[in-house]
């Protein structure tokens, strides 16, 4: 479908420059109250239209970095609000997870006792 898309699109725009540049006998430009007809208005028309893609152009990027700059802005504030979630989160819990805390506690003293162990004995020379 997209590329079906993209190949309608380049062949209305390649019929439209056709026309503009075979039969520029229609092209009627108005600038204030003068009429420019012919090839000169056929070349006022695409100058001033290739002008308005350029500033089309710079608009659209403009407004791309700063919707950007907007929303890499909102993603930092919402980490940060994630974050302060988190550790408010973690202090209401806390008190509960206290039964659960004490024998991982001393498991893990145990764990580091033993590793102690093993550690003082691989430094006494043999």
């Amino acid at each position: 479908m997209k590329k079906l898309l993209a190949i309608v699109l380049v062949a209305v725009l390649a019929m439209a420059a056709w026309y503009s540049i075979v039969d520029y006998n229609n092209m009627i430009v108005h600038i204030g109250d003068e009429d420019f007809d012919g090839p000169l208005g056929a070349l006022i028309g695409m100058v001033a239209a290739g002008g308005g893609m350029v500033i089309a152009f710079i608009a659209m990027t403009c407004a791309a970095v700063f919707v950007g700059f907007v929303f890499a802005g909102l993603g930092i504030l919402m980490l940060i609000g994630l974050c302060l979630l988190a550790i408010v989160l973690a202090a209401v819990i806390a008190p509960f997870l206290l039964p659960l805390l004490i024998p991982i506690g001393i498991i893990w003293w145990i764990a580091r006792r033993n590793k102690r162990k093993e550690t003082l004995a691989l430094e006494q020379p043999v």
